[in-house]
């Protein structure tokens, strides 16, 4: 009887509690608590008006309405054979803008290298297909055309006087996402090696996210001028990691009436072989300057033999290497220094066959200026 009277109080204990947390809990199954309310009508707090934009907003909304027009998207098509000699279509995709109202597009080399077609989409969905009308490798540029009503022309701006810091658009097609503007600063102005294996100088570096798709779009500035445009990036993922290069304007301004024209460019030749020269060869030789580039020998009816430039006519020996030495030292051209060769490329990179440019050299002892008219790069073999 003892353990009776202990026991049946224990167990209604123990049913009264189960009885109240699971049959009689608040809001239990298909019953809504007390606290849930459904009204005939929510009210909601709404902003008063639409948001006024601010200076920096409304800066990237007209850049981006106003290239906009001009930029397209630009879908390259090749043919590769694989292990069997079957073919194997690629399909590629890239960026590229507007230049004239006849329809001229500027873009990378590489967008539409070996393609066997070229279709572009303007920014209002218009497919046309294109031509290639010039390609120039060495810096990685192409001119395609369409034919198409209404076409809207970039503004060219200019790239001379970019400066570290500066804010700057990039608007193109990355991963087949047409229409895609990304923002940042120019990063650094340096030389680089662009993904064809040509030399940029002072190649545009932003922070601007730039990945693939992106080729061959502009490179804006704050007034939705193109700077430059937009080629190649450094990531170990082949993604965005804010460093992107761009070709400054100004490089294919120099170039685009060759290419359209003649569908190449007249690559510019001094008609020239050279030795680099240094302070301690200087010394060597007795030369009146501490660097510069000593001309081997001239081309033959190339544009330094006309200019009346000598080559050298002692014959010597750098090591093994038989050289011809008592020629010009070449030390600026320009007035811009030239210490080794590719001073000499670059500088060349900012000229055309044709243009007249100024030599300085050292005779002997005497520094001279030469004036010189350019010729061809093929006029070397």
């Amino acid at each position: 009887m003892k353990a009776a009277r202990i026991i049946v109080p224990a167990v209604l204990v123990v049913l009264g509690f189960y009885f109240f947390t699971t049959h009689h809990r608040e809001g239990g199954p298909g019953e809504p608590s007390s606290w849930i309310s459904r009204p005939d009508h929510v009210e909601l707090t709404e902003a008063a008006s639409p948001p006024t934009l601010d200076a920096d907003e409304q800066s990237n909304i007209n850049v981006y309405h106003k290239a906009l027009p001009s930029v397209v998207n630009i879908t390259s098509r090749t043919v590769e054979f694989d292990f069997f000699y079957g073919e194997v279509p690629q399909q590629g995709q890239g960026s590229g803008f507007l230049i004239d109202r006849d329809g001229h597009i500027l873009t990378n080399y590489h967008v539409v290298e070996n393609a066997q077609q070229v279709e572009v989409t303007l920014s209002n969905r218009n497919k046309y297909k294109a031509q290639v009308i010039g390609l120039d490798r060495s810096h990685d540029l192409a001119i395609i055309q369409i034919a198409a009503p209404g076409l809207v022309p970039a503004t060219l701006g200019d790239s001379k006087s970019l400066i570290v810091g500066q804010k700057v658009y990039a608007i193109g097609n990355p991963f087949g996402l047409a229409g895609t503007m990304t923002r940042g600063i120019i990063s650094s102005i340096r030389p680089v090696r662009g993904p064809v294996g040509n030399y940029v100088d002072e190649a545009i570096q932003t922070d601007a996210a730039i990945n693939p798709g992106n080729s061959g779009g502009p490179l804006l500035n704050s007034h939705g001028e193109v700077i430059g445009i937009n080629t190649f990036i450094l990531s170990p993922v082949g993604q965005s990691s804010g460093i992107g290069f761009a070709i400054p304007i100004n490089a294919a301004k120099a170039v685009l009436n060759d290419l359209i024209t003649l569908g190449r460019v007249r690559r510019p030749s001094l008609g020239i072989r050279t030795l680099p020269i240094g302070p301690e060869l200087a010394d060597r030789m007795g030369l009146a300057s501490g660097s510069g580039v000593l001309i081997l020998q001239t081309i033959s009816g190339g544009a330094a033999e006309r200019a009346g430039l000598r080559g050298g006519t002692q014959r010597a020996y750098l090591g093994n290497i038989p050289i011809m030495t008592g020629g010009d030292l070449i030390v600026a051209i320009d007035g811009d220094t030239v210490e080794d060769q590719q001073d000499i490329a670059r500088i060349m990179n900012n000229h055309r066959a044709g243009d007249k440019v100024t030599v300085t050299i050292y005779r002997g002892k005497q520094k001279v200026d030469v004036k010189l008219t350019l010729g061809e790069a093929r006029e070397q073999s």
